[in-house]
């Protein structure tokens, strides 16, 4: 694209230098046949009204005057053109009295010269009918091309000058791309830790790879991410299928060792916890996929309501609720995320658990609040990781897939809001605070 924009830009020059010779050109071509015209036409009268005189003045510097008769005789003519020839012999046609032309003597390319010629009929003249010639040398730079060449040969300069200042910049310039283009094919899947050499220049190739960086850190992190969950996952799974199958072949081995309902029981118990593990890791891909149905309007009071008439809590339920509490999401996945929080505090509280809606500073807010042991200050982002292992008070063990937590703050991004752990207000349990936008900040 560079090469073709030097190779018109030089065309348009070019193009320009020429059209503006062309006009230069033609003006005078125009000035001089102005003049010679004159010329011819001051002779005409004067030899219309004065006596038969065989010498002619010049006239404004035009010294190439002839009277020509009908029979091709000069009848008179300006002092250097005495005794010559006559200057042309062309003639107007049909009505018209001039005639413009160029007029050339010698034979030679060296000797040749030619000139500017006009020429006009005059009637009722002292001579009678004639021509009047009047001729002005022609300018030796039309004479020539030299002058069009002269411009070809500039522009095919400009156009080489150009385009070695473009290639050079153009090298300094992307160099630094090469280089960067070297080592991102260096880096593989199984190494993402290597960085770009950002350069000291500060300007766009600089901020480029800065992003550069930026994007393999955020990429790494990916990376790492997943395999951390494709190994913790792998270990989840195979931990219930591990008891499944011990179970299964005792019950083979020694039939009598324990009742079929009991092994059969146990061996449910299993399956419905893998099943929960799998339906979990199904819903966080399609939250990272970012599948999720069409957005509508949500009051939270009514879901928080309807959730907890479904929800089956071995402790007490206390809900606060502020009317007119509207986010914009998806009805499905926030009852979700509402009931991952009530099943997280349900397992972990003493005796209540407590929720609260409200709105504050443009945001919904809902808490819901467990009177348990509560999650240390550091631990409190750790528990959004998936199958996080804290003490035995909160593990997976008590009941958990250990993909409750994450999948309910996928959900809150994913809706454009969050999800952290708090102080709780009473001193003790844990507080987990859910803040999306109301439905009035989409509208505005």
């Amino acid at each position: 694209m560079t090469l073709i924009a030097i190779v018109v830009f030089a065309l348009a020059l070019g193009t320009g230098a020429f059209a503006t010779w062309q006009i230069a050109q033609n003006r005078l071509v125009a000035d001089l046949v102005g003049a010679t015209a004159v010329a011819a036409r001051k002779t005409g009268l004067d030899i219309q009204k004065g006596r038969p005189n065989p010498v002619v003045p010049p006239v404004n510097r035009i010294d190439r005057i002839q009277v020509v008769a009908n029979d091709g005789r000069v009848v008179a003519a300006s002092p250097a053109m005495l005794g010559s020839p006559p200057i042309s012999r062309m003639r107007p046609v049909g009505g018209d009295i001039r005639v413009d032309g160029t007029s050339c003597v010698g034979s030679s390319a060296v000797k040749r010269e030619c000139y500017i010629t006009v020429g006009l009929r005059m009637a009722h003249t002292v001579y009678g009918d004639v021509m009047v010639y009047a001729a002005a040398p022609e300018p030796p730079v039309l004479r020539t091309n030299s002058l069009e060449v002269a411009l070809a040969l500039f522009s095919l300069g400009l156009l080489a000058l150009l385009g070695w200042g473009t290639w050079h910049l153009a090298g300094r310039t992307l160099a630094p791309v090469g280089r960067i283009r070297t080592e991102m094919a260096e880096i593989t899947a199984s190494d993402l830790s290597r960085r770009m050499p950002v350069p000291e220049s500060g300007d766009e190739m600089a901020h480029l790879t800065e992003t550069i960086n930026a994007t393999l850190e955020r990429l790494e992190r990916a990376v790492e991410n997943q395999r951390r969950f494709a190994s913790d996952a792998s270990h989840e799974l195979r931990t219930p299928l591990t008891g499944l199958r011990t179970k299964l072949e005792l019950a083979i081995s020694d039939p009598e060792a324990e009742s079929p309902l009991s092994t059969m029981c146990s061996a449910l118990r299993d399956v419905e916890r893998l099943q929960a593990i799998v339906e979990d890791l199904l819903l966080l891909a399609r939250l990272n996929a970012g599948v999720a149905g069409p957005p509508e309007p949500v009051d939270l009071a009514e879901l928080v309501t309807y959730e907890a008439k479904r929800h089956s809590s071995r402790h007490e339920l206390l809900l606060e609720r502020a009317p007119g509490v509207v986010v914009r999401g998806s009805r499905l996945q926030l009852g979700r995320l509402l009931t991952n929080l009530l099943a997280n505090a349900d397992r972990h509280a003493v005796s209540e658990v407590r929720v609260r809606v409200r709105s504050e500073r443009g945001e919904a807010v809902l808490e819901v609040t467990d009177d348990g042991l509560g999650i240390p200050a550091e631990e409190r982002e750790r528990v959004f990781q998936r199958f996080t292992r804290l003490d035995s008070a909160r593990s997976r063990d008590a009941g958990g897939t250990g993909l409750g937590l994450p999948i309910a703050r996928d959900i809150a991004v994913a809706h454009y809001g969050r999800l952290y752990a708090a102080d709780s207000t009473t001193g003790r349990g844990a507080r987990l605070v859910l803040r999306l936008p109301l439905l009035s900040a989409f509208r505005s």
